[in-house]
């Protein structure tokens, strides 16, 4: 198996790091998070009793 040249080593490196980057950018922004519900209930002031 013949050696492989710095320059494609090089050139090897940056194709794997562009896909890599460029798949990371894609997850990045398909992200969707899940929407959270808020409950309608009133926050009560009532409720906490301090002790001090």
């Amino acid at each position: 198996m013949p050696q492989m040249s710095p320059i494609m080593w090089f050139s090897m490196f940056l194709v794997f790091s562009t896909v890599m980057i460029m798949f990371n950018q894609i997850m990045f922004f398909n992200f969707q998070p899940n929407k959270l519900k808020f409950s309608s209930k009133k926050f009560n002031k009532d409720q906490f009793k301090w002790k001090w």
